[in-house]
């Protein structure tokens, strides 16, 4: 009889088994690679005038979007601020739709009508895209309590920047999302600046995660940078408001590579501090790991570069093919709701 040697590799030396599978890396790198490249891309077409407007591109963010979409459902809600086009493609809404969106065309996701900063798909369950800061927070509280009234076990994620946590609406919308135990996931993506104005410099509390405790509002911080963090810290909360406990505050620190907008330079920042972050880049630091830790191969990775870069520029192939919505479509979808029940055909005296 024989027996099983012994291993002769030490524990030290041992590959340490990640807790994630291969196919959940490589949806997490393909993710945020795609967000990435739209982002490029979407900078390069407003140079050229073909994106016009405001517009707030996401690159350095994109660890939020790949941490929420895994730990999340398809059918859970979600409302954010104006620097949303990484959410919004996150959520299902085809790069396509989003490039015409930009573009201004009708085949865009809100036909031509909302820009950069008011994506909307009631069918992928995602809100918006809103411009004024902070607007959002009580509409995403009036979500959750949609949802809780329909008796469903649903998640409201609601959104905004650390500037948009000195609005006086988040207190008023934290402390009914308390009162009523609302099922809502309320996440302060702290990026450090609010447009070019420093954490530092308009508020007392640096740490936005303590607002969430004056209201005995479970809180955490978390580390942005990281997907895996993002993940860990979405599905705990997540877990937490499914079973009826009520709200969960995220402050998750993250780092923005660009300006505030196409129009901001920066100059407001130091290129050391710029570039300090470069080091802790979300995308490269997880193809780092893919690697390194042989999770796939750098034929994957590379298989998967070729095939983002071609449906980014399948999507700007798609914007240029499309048309602009004809002047009369102005007077369509707002304001009036044509089967509604009172409209007066005479003025009223």
């Amino acid at each position: 009889m024989t027996q099983n040697k012994p291993s002769t590799k030490s524990k030290t030396t041992r590959k340490k088994k990640s807790k994630y599978s291969k196919k959940q890396y490589l949806e997490w790198y393909e993710l945020m690679l795609r967000i990435r490249r739209f982002e490029e891309k979407t900078l390069m077409m407003y140079s050229q005038r073909k994106v016009r407007g405001f517009c707030h591109v996401y690159i350095g963010q994109e660890a939020i979007a790949g941490g929420l979409t895994s730990a999340l459902r398809p059918d859970d809600n979600m409302i954010t601020a104006y620097r949303q086009h990484g959410n919004a493609i996150a959520k299902g809404i085809s790069t396509k739709k989003c490039m015409a969106e930009l573009f201004g065309k009708k085949e865009g996701n809100v036909e031509g009508k909302g820009g950069s900063m008011h994506f909307f798909s009631a069918e992928h369950r995602f809100f918006g895209g809103h411009g004024i800061v902070g607007a959002q927070i009580p509409m995403g509280a009036g979500i959750a309590m949609a949802e809780q009234y329909k008796g469903t076990d649903a998640v409201t994620t609601c959104m905004f920047g650390d500037g948009a946590a000195r609005q006086g609406a988040l207190y008023e919308s934290f402390n009914m999302a308390m009162t009523w135990k609302l099922p809502v996931l309320f996440i302060c993506e702290n990026n450090g600046y609010a447009m070019g104005t420093s954490v530092e410099r308009t508020s007392n509390v640096t740490d936005i995660v303590k607002v969430g405790l004056a209201f005995d509002m479970p809180s955490e911080q978390v580390d942005g940078m990281d997907v895996k963090a993002v993940h860990e810290a979405v599905a705990k909360a997540a877990k937490h408001i499914r079973a009826g406990k009520g709200p969960y505050f995220l402050e998750i620190c993250t780092y923005r590579y660009r300006g505030h907008s196409v129009s901001d330079p920066g100059n407001y920042r130091t290129k050391e501090e710029v570039n300090s972050y470069k080091d802790k880049d979300p995308i490269k630091v997880l193809e780092r790991e893919i690697i390194e830790q042989k999770i796939a191969s750098e034929a994957d990775i590379k298989k998967i570069k070729e095939a983002v870069k071609i449906e980014i520029d399948e999507a700007v192939a798609y914007a240029e093919a499309g048309s602009f919505p004809p002047a009369e479509d102005i007077y369509k979808d707002a304001y009036v709701q044509e089967d509604y029940p009172f409209i007066p055909t005479e003025p009223i005296e």
